[in-house]
C-alpha cells in the first residue's frame, strides 16, 4: 500500500523533533521518492533560482581537477553530481537510497558520471576511494549525523575533502525572521499545492532545517569525526553555508 495516499509521512507528532524520529530514515526515504517528479522544479522557484547557484559555488570551492574522483551523496536527482561533472572532475559516482530520484538522475546522463544505490550510513566503497565526497541539502536527513560525517571521512583518500552544503539560520534577527516567516509559511502551502505532495515534506523540510545544528557546531561534528580542518562558507545572508573539511594527509 501506498503510505503517502493513506497518510502522510511527517505529521504533527513526528514534526516535533524529525531528527530525533526513531524511523526517520524510513520516513525521508518515502519523502523523497513521492515528491521525486516536481522536486527540481520546486526547488528552483523557490530558492528564486539560488539553488544551482549554491551548487556551482561548492563545485569551486571543492577545487577539483580531472584527476579527482568525486562521490555525492544523497545525490538526489543528480543536480550537484552534473556541476562536479561540468566543473572537471576525472569521475563522478551520484548515490542514493531513494530510487525514485536516483531513476530521475539515470535519465539525464552525464559524461563521467555514474549512479548507484546506497545508503549514506553505509557507503557501499571500500576505505580511501575518492578525493571529494560531497552533499547538497541531505546531511540533514540523515538518521544519525556523526555516523554519516564519518562515513564520508572513511571513503576519502588523505588530503581529500568533504564538501557539504546545506541550509542554515540567518544570524542576522531580522533576515532570519523574513526567511523562517517564508519558509515556514509561504513555501510549504505553495510547495505542496505545485507538487501535489500528501507525504508531509514540505512541513518536515523547514522544520529540519530550524531544529538542525548551526555552523558552529557542524564545524565541530565535522571535526569530531576525523577531519583536520573546515572551512564553514554562508551564502546569500546565511540561508544557506557551504562546508569544506579536509581529511590529513
Amino acid at each position: 500500500m501506498n503510505e503517502t495516499k493513506t497518510s502522510p509521512v511527517w505529521n504533527e507528532e513526528s514534526l516535533r523533533d524529525p531528527h530525533e524520529a526513531s524511523d526517520k530514515s524510513r520516513r525521508v526515504r518515502v519523502m523523497f521518492d513521492a515528491i521525486a517528479p516536481t522536486y527540481e522544479r520546486v526547488n528552483r522557484w523557490f530558492s528564486f533560482g539560488r539553488d544551482a547557484s549554491w551548487r556551482r559555488q561548492a563545485v569551486r570551492l571543492a577545487g577539483v581537477g580531472a584527476a579527482d574522483a568525486v562521490l555525492d551523496v544523497a545525490c538526489g536527482t543528480g543536480d550537484l553530481s552534473r556541476a562536479f561533472a561540468v566543473g572537471g572532475a576525472g569521475q563522478v559516482v551520484g548515490c542514493d537510497f531513494a530510487l525514485g530520484m536516483l531513476k530521475l538522475a539515470a535519465r539525464r546522463p552525464v559524461s563521467r558520471a555514474t549512479w548507484c544505490a546506497g545508503d549514506a550510513l553505509a557507503l557501499p566503497f571500500a576505505d580511501a576511494t575518492f578525493d571529494v565526497a560531497s552533499c547538497a541539502f541531505g546531511v540533514r536527513n540523515f538518521q544519525d549525523l556523526d555516523a554519516g560525517l564519518r562515513e564520508f571521512h572513511r571513503v576519502l583518500r588523505g588530503g581529500g575533502r568533504a564538501v557539504i552544503l546545506e541550509f542554515t539560520r540567518p544570524a542576522r534577527r531580522a533576515i532570519r525572521g523574513a526567511y523562517e516567516w517564508y519558509s515556514g509559511k509561504v513555501m510549504p502551502l505553495l510547495a505542496t499545492w505545485m507538487s501535489r505532495d500528501r507525504s508531509g515534506a514540505y512541513r518536515y523540510l523547514p522544520r529540519s532545517v530550524v531544529s538542525f545544528p548551526g555552523a558552529s557546531e557542524m564545524s565541530d561534528r565535522l571535526r569530531a569525526a576525523g577531519f583536520s580542518r573546515v572551512l564553514a562558507s554562508p551564502r546569500t545572508f546565511g540561508v544557506v553555508t557551504i562546508y569544506v573539511a579536509w581529511k590529513e594527509a
